[in-house]
């Protein structure tokens, strides 16, 4: 257990619904997010505790959007701390391989890693100037040729795997990352969701429903990402990244990391 984290575990059922968004996407069922007190409840989140819906989330977008910004080449060292293997301190662990490969290796050649944008850049037209699109909350290592395979795609259940999959599946329009990290995809683009409302020079990025979505400034499909925020909840990696942002690169935080039942008291 973190030792910022107190975890008070809830007994309560969660059924998502069938949806419909042009295909049938099969039902979920899972169990939510456990309510969680953190050391930064009384400082960092004062304003938003207690706060549910709408409100919740207007306070979370206040919170997180006082943040350092970073150039997108910078992100190449930062990836190579945030992302370092627990195991192996000269590698970095690939987000939807999971492989541990070395931080010499990056660039974008075949066998090379690069940096893989969770909230693809087309939706929205993030590009890479800095802002969104270098946001360290969703920008995680993977390998080149990995990273096309996912491409824009949003997420969902289904379709086959692939080479250095680490059980990863994609097929025409989705990508469903491993089991390991599906809970810290759905919490990426969640972050996504809350830090970047269109109150600046950036679209208001919002999850949807749909598997479709184009360069629409949406990421879909967001109760299969609700599914997975409560099937995968934060482990060690993930709440020693969201540290390491908020210490050393960004000081902002991913309140899901901390919270992940505020993805249930939102949508």
């Amino acid at each position: 257990m973190s030792a910022t984290r107190i975890r008070s575990w809830k007994s309560v059922a969660l059924a998502t619904a069938t949806v419909l968004a042009g295909l049938c996407a099969p039902a979920l069922t899972a169990t939510p997010a456990a309510a969680t007190t953190t050391a930064y409840d009384s400082t960092y989140y004062k304003n938003a505790i207690g706060k549910t819906g709408t409100s919740l989330k207007s306070s979370l977008h206040t919170i997180t959007s006082n943040q350092t910004k970073l150039s997108y080449s910078a992100l190449w060292e930062a990836l190579k701390v945030t992302d370092q293997d627990p195991n192996n301190s000269n590698n970095v662990k690939l987000l939807y391989s999971g492989i541990s490969r070395s931080k010499s290796l990056n660039g974008g050649d075949v066998g090379d890693w690069n940096r893989e944008h969770v909230w693809a850049v087309s939706h929205g037209d993030l590009t890479t100037s800095t802002g969104p699109g270098t946001d360290l909350h969703h920008i995680r290592p993977e390998d080149v040729q990995v990273n096309s395979i996912r491409g824009n795609k949003d997420f969902d259940n289904g379709g086959s795997s692939f080479t250095n999959s680490g059980g990863s599946l994609t097929d025409s329009n989705s990508f469903e990352p491993r089991d390991a990290v599906k809970g810290d995809v759905a919490r990426m683009i969640l972050y996504m969701a809350v830090r970047y409302e269109g109150d600046d020079s950036w679209a208001d990025l919002e999850p949807n429903d749909s598997v479709s979505n184009g360069s629409n400034p949406y990421m879909g499909r967001l109760s299969v990402l609700k599914a997975w925020n409560a099937e995968d909840p934060p482990d060690a990696f993930e709440e020693r990244r969201n540290q390491v942002i908020y210490d050393n690169y960004q000081h902002n935080r991913n309140p899901f990391i901390d919270h992940p039942e505020w993805v249930e008291a939102i949508w």
